[in-house]
């Protein structure tokens, strides 16, 4: 049954920023709203679609995904979707399909314009330029649609050598996109290709280009980060990158397109540990993290982007630390995955990191593999992540351990038991076994699972009780008169925990979220803005953390920086006396929002108005 005008007012008066709006001026905009009605499994729009306006979710649910069918987000009741592609030229850049019967409801463009025009609030709730604080040249946070080549030149597989040369030398450019009769890409050809296949192998001018071309070559979407496009060049040695939409190239990025950017050095870390043929080198090229740290935040480059890059680098270390077990042991005898947890996991990683992994094998592995050549596998790649830097584990959560080296159908039994029993131990294992993120392997062991298991853990009211029970044990550095608390005695007397009192109270609190809401990112940040997005928080909630969590993090960066650049092995302890009293008030009033948001969902209160 379609919603009657009350119905539809009633939902405007609750959901922001349409309960901002005058009273008359919310009966107004019920009555210019379109309804549509959606079975399960019907497409809203399709990438490209030109869009009616922008909807509102009434009732049921939508799935979007970006071009390539990767889901992004599910959306519930009382989520807004569709404004990206409508502010930008109205054609979608996501798809939307209704997960189920669904009731929409559609505010017509002009209807949208005239809001933001009339409302200042409503201009800065969709306001998406101004979410990004990335600086102009900051490939990290640059997209890739900004860094590329529009229009790139093709050719057909056909056409021959001669001619693709020719065109290179008129066009003045050292590359050609391949493209199949309904313009998808096939392959690319570089002048690299023209050198090393042509000449030096003496081939005729008259050889088709599909002969010498490099065949479905790695590529990236437009809305890609340049960090991405670097490390990916960098990884795989190659000099050009297409960028695709639907299958076919709308741009071209080279490494001499990105040279001038701040993010080269973290991408040269990555090219140098992709070229390392042992541990031993690699830890020399690893050594370079503490300056990389230093350089990112003297560029005032954000908290999750500096992270992010310094993750990327163990990513990088991981997967040519398998590379060189596989060399050394021979080719796995069943699909494997490698998965970190911890930061790692939520790329998260700082100056300060342990490893933490596992191994998900395929179920059809024998007690003699597992124990025999996924263990020798195990303790190649460990060892040589403690010899980069990324020390063991105080805790064994590692894939040496054989608890954490198993077929998935045991992985399967892991998270059954701990949800079903949550225990002290089945808490504190779940809590960090949820920020699984693969690494290495056949993927696809662990995206059954990871779905599974957030259903499952959701509905579990009991489990999810105790795991908000338990991260509470992790609170903010605050006194009976919300003063700043510091460590009483030890070797860290008089400082502040920012990691353990600082960062884990928010990491906690959006793992609760991102359960609740069956949200399957990893990342804190992400998870916050999902939650957001998702109905778990609030709008004006979700702010306040994220703000909280920006400052505690940038904080505990900048103390880190400030020890590499006097010499000192980074740490997670700052001494408040080295805050001004302005800092220190900022960062007290960030550790009381987060005292609040815990009491408001020990309370059973998740979303703060």
């Amino acid at each position: 049954m379609l919603p009657s005008f009350e119905q539809i007012l009633r939902l405007l008066s609750t959901v922001h920023p349409y309960d901002t709006l005058p009273p008359e001026q919310q009966r107004e905009l019920a009555g210019k709203l379109g309804v549509l009605d959606f079975h399960e499994d019907t497409v809203v729009y399709e990438y490209g679609d030109e869009l009616p306006g922008l909807f509102l979710i009434f009732e049921g649910s939508v799935e979007v995904a970006d071009g390539h069918g990767v889901t992004l987000s599910h959306l519930g009741p009382r989520n807004s979707f569709g404004e990206r592609g409508l502010f930008q030229n109205g054609l979608a850049v996501t798809t939307a399909r209704a997960d189920k019967g669904t009731v929409l409801l559609v505010l017509p463009r002009e209807v949208v314009n005239s809001l933001i025009a009339d409302f200042r609030i409503f201009a800065r709730f969709f306001d998406r330029a101004n979410r990004s604080q990335a600086r102009p040249n900051d490939i990290a946070t640059s997209l890739a649609e900004t860094l590329m080549a529009t229009d790139p030149i093709t050719c057909s597989p056909e056409a021959t050598v001669r001619q693709i040369a020719s065109t290179m030398r008129d066009r003045r450019v050292s590359s050609l996109c391949v493209t199949d009769p309904s313009d998808v890409l096939v392959g690319i050809v570089t002048t690299r290709d023209l050198a090393g296949k042509v000449l030096a192998e003496g081939l005729s001018a008259d050889t088709p280009v599909a002969a010498v071309m490099s065949s479905h070559p790695v590529t990236l979407a437009p809305n890609a980060l340049g960090s991405d496009v670097l490390h990916l060049m960098m990884e795989h040695r190659i000099g050009h990158l297409p960028i695709v939409e639907k299958g076919r190239p709308v741009g071209m990025i080279t490494q001499s397109d990105l040279t001038r950017f701040q993010a080269v050095s973290s991408a040269s870390l990555v090219s140098e540990i992709a070229q390392a043929g042992s541990a031993d080198e690699m830890a020399k090229v690893t050594a370079g993290i503490p300056g990389l740290l230093v350089q990112l935040v003297a560029g005032g480059s954000r908290h999750d982007v500096v992270t992010r890059l310094i993750t990327d680098i163990a990513d990088a270390s991981t997967r040519r630390l398998l590379a060189l077990a596989e060399k050394e042991l021979g080719p796995p005898p069943v699909p494997y995955l490698w998965l970190a947890c911890g930061s790692q996991g939520r790329q998260e990683q700082t100056g300060v990191s342990d490893q933490d992994n596992c191994l998900f094998l395929d179920d059809t592995v024998s007690d003699a593999d597992r124990e025999g050549y996924f263990a020798e596998l195990a303790k190649f790649v460990s060892e040589g992540l403690n010899s980069c830097g990324y020390v063991f584990c105080p805790g064994d959560m590692m894939a040496t351990n054989p608890r954490w080296c198993q077929p998935v159908r045991v992985w399967k039994g892991y998270f059954q038991g701990w949800i079903d029993k949550p225990d002290p131990e089945a808490q504190m294992l779940s809590s960090v076994m949820f920020d699984l993120r693969p690494i290495g392997g056949h993927r696809p062991l662990f995206e059954d699972l990871q779905e599974a298991t957030l259903r499952a853990a959701s509905a579990n009211s009991i489990f999810v009780a105790h795991l908000i029970g338990n991260s509470l044990k992790h609170a903010p550095p605050l006194n009976l008169l919300r003063g700043l608390a510091t460590i009483r005695s030890g070797e860290h007397k008089n400082t502040l925990d920012m990691k353990l009192q600082g960062v884990v109270p928010i990491v906690d609190l959006a793992r609760i979220y991102a359960l609740q809401g069956r949200i399957g990112a990893v990342n804190t940040r992400a998870r916050l803005i999902e939650a957001r997005e998702t109905g778990q928080l609030s709008r004006s909630g979700a702010s306040d953390l994220l703000d909280a969590y920006d400052l505690i993090a940038e904080t505990r960066l900048l103390h880190q920086s400030a020890q590499i650049k006097q010499g000192l092995r980074p740490d997670n302890f700052l001494q408040p006396s080295s805050l001004s009293d302005f800092e220190r008030s900022h960062l007290r009033d960030a550790f009381v929002l987060v005292k609040t948001m815990q009491a408001a969902i020990g309370h059973g209160r998740s979303v703060l108005g």
